[in-house]
């Protein structure tokens, strides 16, 4: 640290090196720093704000969108659920929507994270200032000013990374950088205009109510904007669907700048909250009575972006890509959340992004996000779990540099994806984790994907990462080898309308606990089921026939690579197909009797979807609750499935009941459902505690046991109650191993919540068997595992 004196003024500058230097401090600036720093870097991570977070801290208030939206067990796992488990388990604040509810409490479990972190330096309220380049092509260090102590920072680094969203770093190192709209005809993507332009997705602020419980006024600042009438709202697709607050479509952009005129932008934003609350308040027929004792309680004033600059990287990412679901030999990370385009202009603009902009019929029909599902927009939109490549996080220009978040290589139509919280913090975690490898064979981050792929997936394999096309093949994980046995094993023998469990009592749908649903079959309705090789002899369905008559209804068995697996026109072959007929009455057992062989599925623990559908009058009822993996889909457009509202199973009985939670599946190399279930679960009618073991031919030296358990995928994380802690997550558990001829135990876990547990033993154990023991969990009968893992 050096003092430069400036006549009476004196201004310290300290100069400091590293491995690796984030700039940025959201989500994916966040897991970047996080998981190079567990990866043994020498860590610094700068922030221009007073909390980590980005969009989802407490000053903006979004919430952590991804792949789960749309997808049943997409949930993003890495650091991030880490982060959601942490979060639930201690905070009270409950979803009223999207965006809004977001508290502190969420900034501080990011903060807590880090600070602990022993390899990361973290500087807060600290602004990006300049690249320093030891020559054209190669950052040497960055300069950094901290807000309010007047210390300036030089901070070198063998690499950096730019998750400033606004890809600031990388603009001033030179890199190419893209922003606006490509035209159509350059990447030929179907969701971009026909004409090119520097329009881009606008900026929102959030604002939050509380009930007081009794009337309060409100009267709107002479500034703000009131000039709304009812069409605004409820025919343009801006439906304040509740008074709590929290709604995405308080957007402006275009014609401003969303870098250079941000400060324009937020004024002009603040002007239409106010003139949004007071229609809310003193106007909306719909809500203003259900407003009256409603009070302002939080307005943000940092507005969140959606998009800027975008730098380009050694791929760019682009609509075909997600279509096509390209594999690409360097994926890192995955999405799923639909091509999510908001219309150039914002409140400005006609209406809101297409899906909102509804007719009077479809409102009737869409769901409580007021999205036509069926329309030609959405359906255009929804896309399958996809993958991301390294090369879109590393820049082509600079050959020291990476990034992750909105600023990543790709087009503007792909962004639409790509930039929600959720999957970036994925990119974060895969450029922390390609950073280490780097450093640590010798080479520049460029030269990663050519040489270094495996190592960079197996590592974030490792951290509890998921990837599409590669599961653990880890050498060095020794449970691989070894023989798996477990106390019991659930069957599954389907659920049904009064089934009841941890699912119906903890997860509310429009403020009710979920209960049975009946589902009308105006469009085919899939149930994914997982098999074993023993075969199928029949499965029964739960229907309603509406009418006095007799009702016939197609039904069909179709094998599937995997739960995404949602195109029907891949020319699959049903494994069965008939008619089923349906006496008139409510909630009848219907027998489909075939015969699926072992020999007939694809491969030991294959998907199979029983399709039901279409007929009007036939209802198929909808379980309170979800078997894992095993979820309902229906046909949006022909030929083409999707998550059927928030992802539980029909009702359903197979016979005889199949083999799927078996303690081998620990070592399928999958932390989740996929191709099956991928977890061990114990037989729910015996009580605790339940028991899993390994046995080696061998004796093996162990000093590090990891243990991935159930838990936070099913759905999306604003589902999840205040103060929750998952029902299938192991509480209390201890690990034995068999040495000296009896079992001794090496740890011993009380109070456990979190999904994944990295134990590393105080002294390396040589053993020939280990066990773990559930004693307990946080709510469900059965003890459950997807993945150990032993070095």
């Amino acid at each position: 640290m050096r003092t430069e004196q400036y006549g009476n003024y004196q201004c310290v500058t300290k100069e400091e090196e590293y491995d690796f230097v984030v700039c940025g401090g959201g989500l994916a600036g966040f897991c970047a720093a996080m998981s190079a720093a567990r990866n043994n870097l020498k860590v610094c991570l700068v922030q221009d704000r007073p909390v980590l977070g980005g969009n989802s801290s407490s000053e903006i208030r979004v919430n952590p969108l991804g792949a789960s939206r749309f997808h049943a067990f997409a949930k993003e796992s890495g650091l991030l659920m880490e982060v959601i488990a942490k979060e639930r388990a201690i905070n009270h604040s409950e979803a009223f929507g999207d965006n809004g509810w977001m508290n502190s409490l969420w900034d501080m479990v990011l903060y807590d994270m880090a600070v602990k972190e022993p390899n990361l330096t973290l500087y807060l309220n600290t602004t990006f200032v300049e690249v320093v380049m030891a020559e054209k092509n190669e950052i040497s260090g960055v300069i950094c000013q901290v807000a309010n102590a007047e210390v300036r920072l030089l901070l070198k680094a063998k690499i950096f990374a730019d998750c400033t969203g606004d890809g600031l770093v990388a603009a001033k190192a030179g890199c190419e950088w893209r922003m606006g709209e490509e035209a159509r005809e350059e990447f030929n993507e179907p969701h971009a205009p026909r004409q090119g332009s520097d329009n881009t997705m606008g900026s929102s602020i959030h604002f939050s109510a509380k009930d007081m419980g009794r009337p309060v006024p409100f009267e709107a600042p002479d500034w703000a904007i009131k000039d709304f009438d009812e069409d605004f709202f409820y025919k343009q697709g801006r439906i304040p669907y509740n008074p709590k607050g929290g709604f995405w479509w308080i957007e402006i952009g275009t014609p401003w700048h969303t870098i250079y005129q941000n400060e324009e932008i937020r004024h002009e934003l603040t002007k239409y909250t106010l003139g949004i609350w007071d229609w809310i308040k003193n106007k909306d027929p719909h809500l203003k009575q259900q407003a009256e004792n409603y009070a302002l309680d939080w307005i943000g004033q940092v507005p969140g972006k959606r998009e800027s600059r975008r730098i380009m990287g050694m791929y760019l990412m682009t609509e075909k890509d997600l279509i096509s679901k390209t594999v690409f030999p360097d994926e890192v990370a995955y999405g799923g959340f639909y091509i999510d385009l908001h219309t150039i202009g914002g409140l400005l603009a006609e209406h809101s992004e297409p899906s909102h902009a509804l007719s009077d019929q479809q409102k009737l029909d869409a769901t409580i996000d007021g999205v036509d599902e069926k329309s030609d927009y959405a359906i255009s939109t929804y896309i399958a779990p996809y993958g991301i490549p390294l090369r879109a996080l590393i820049s082509k220009d600079i050959k020291n540099l990476v990034m992750a978040g909105r600023n990543i290589s790709t087009t503007h139509v792909a962004l639409g994806t790509l930039r929600v919280m959720s999957t970036t913090a994925l990119m974060g975690e895969a450029i922390g984790t390609a950073a280490a490898t780097a450093v640590k064979n010798q080479v520049t981050i460029q030269e990663v994907p050519e040489k270094y792929m495996d190592e960079v997936q197996q590592a974030l394999l490792k951290a509890g990462c998921f990837l599409l096309n590669h599961k653990n093949e880890d050498k060095n994980d020794k449970a691989k080898i070894a023989k798996v046995t477990a106390g019991s094993s659930k069957l599954l023998k389907g659920v049904g309308p009064q089934t009841k469990d941890w699912h119906s009592d903890t997860f509310m749908l429009n403020n009710k606990p979920m209960t049975s649903t009946p589902v009308t079959l105006k469009d085919r309705v899939g149930q994914l089921i997982a098999t074993s090789k023993e075969g199928i002899k029949s499965i029964s369905v739960c229907l309603s026939n509406t009418t006095s008559k007799v009702q016939e209804i197609d039904a069909r068995i179709l094998q599937v690579q995997h739960i995404w697996d949602y195109d029907n026109n891949k020319g699959y072959k049903p494994s069965w197909e008939g008619v089923l007929r349906i006496l008139p009455g409510k909630l009848q057992w219907i027998e489909i009797p075939f015969h699926l062989n072992g020999c007939d599925v694809v491969s030991e623990n294959q998907m199979i979807r029983l399709d039901v559908g279409p007929n009007a009058f036939v209802e198929w009822e909808m379980s309170p609750t979800v078997e894992t993996g095993q979820m309902a889909v229906y046909e949006m457009a022909t030929g083409r499935m999707r998550k059927l509202q928030e992802g539980r199973s029909m009702s359903f009985r197979i016979d005889p009941p199949q083999k799927v939670y078996e303690p081998e599946n620990v070592l399928s190399g999958r932390t989740r459902p996929y191709e099956s279930t991928n977890l061990w679960k114990s037989d729910p009618s015996r009580s605790l505690p339940e028991w899993l073991q390994l046995e080696w031919t061998d004796l093996q030296e162990i000093h590090e046991i990891q243990l991935t358990f159930p838990g936070h995928l099913t759905y999306e994380y604003r589902m999840y109650p205040p103060f929750f802690k998952d029902p299938e997550i192991a509480k209390d558990y201890s690990v034995f191993a068999w040495i000296e001829q009896e079992w001794q135990e090496v740890l011993e876990v009380k109070g456990n919540y979190e999904y994944r547990k990295c134990h590393r033993l105080n002294q390396s154990i040589t053993t020939s068997k280990l066990k773990i023991v559930i004693y307990s969990t946080n709510g469900d009968l059965s003890a459950g595992l997807y993945e150990i893992r032993c070095y």
